[in-house]
């Protein structure tokens, strides 16, 4: 990939090799690999400290890890470029990492209200047994019980964290740059994407339940932003 800058080239590399990896280890409906590598809740038994990085490299589906390696190639190349290798390279991670604090952030505040509708005795046997039952996908029979062990045990995969860090850098050093979208094919000022996209996540962080960190898509955004604020006003050239 001669046209793509050198960071990016080998993170799409490295998540690519990772994905068809998880694939050969597959249980079911899900890959072994993420039971060590995806992240798991710190008040789970399944975390280690290491998932923070590994989970980035995992991804659920095709589908998940092509939308994700494709905006990080739209929208990183020039972000790169503008920045330089290694500072791009710490921007990215440092992006996953604000991903990581807010979804875990938003996890164990939706726990502790999980664990409310539990009794003493129910809160003993989630944790004695709630990882195991949800490594081999038996759900506890109690509907109270179950939400919570989900809440627990739930792990997170994918870049998206880091990639929406890079979308909003992309916004804020390329503003005025015209972007075709797809669905409506439709141009629009990067900046108003970036705005759109942003909103669209705040309204489904409190709103949707649909297996999706979008508080980590927000953690990512947020610490973009706050980079960029910084590092202008301390005189950094983009």
């Amino acid at each position: 990939m001669p046209f793509v800058p050198e960071v990016i080239k080998n993170l799409i590399i490295m998540n690519v090799l990772m994905f068809f990896a998880s694939m050969l280890f597959m249980r079911g409906n899900e890959s072994m690999m993420h039971e060590y590598l995806a992240m798991y809740p710190v008040s789970s038994e399944g975390f280690r400290p290491y998932q923070i990085i590994t989970h980035m490299f995992m991804h659920g589906s095709g589908f998940h890890i092509f939308f994700n390696m494709y905006a990080l190639f739209m929208f990183g190349r020039d972000t790169e470029l503008a920045m330089g290798a290694k500072k791009f390279l710490l921007f990215y991670f440092a992006t996953g990492l604000g991903a990581v604090l807010l979804h875990q952030l938003a996890g164990y505040i939706e726990l502790q209200y999980a664990l409310r509708a539990l009794s003493p005795e129910q809160i003993k046997n989630l944790y004695e047994k709630g990882f195991d039952l949800y490594i081999d996908n038996k759900p506890f029979v109690d509907e109270n019980l179950a939400y919570a062990n989900s809440v627990l045990n739930q792990p997170a995969v994918g870049a998206s964290g880091a990639v929406y860090g890079v979308l909003i850098a992309f916004g804020m050093l390329y503003p005025n740059r015209m972007l075709m979208l797809l669905f409506p094919p439709i141009p629009i000022k990067a900046k108003y994407f970036v705005l759109i996209m942003g909103a669209l996540e705040v309204y489904m962080s409190f709103t949707m339940n649909d297996n999706v960190a979008h508080f980590a898509h927000l953690g990512g955004a947020i610490l973009g932003f706050l980079l960029i604020v910084y590092w202008r006003k301390t005189g950094e050239k983009f």
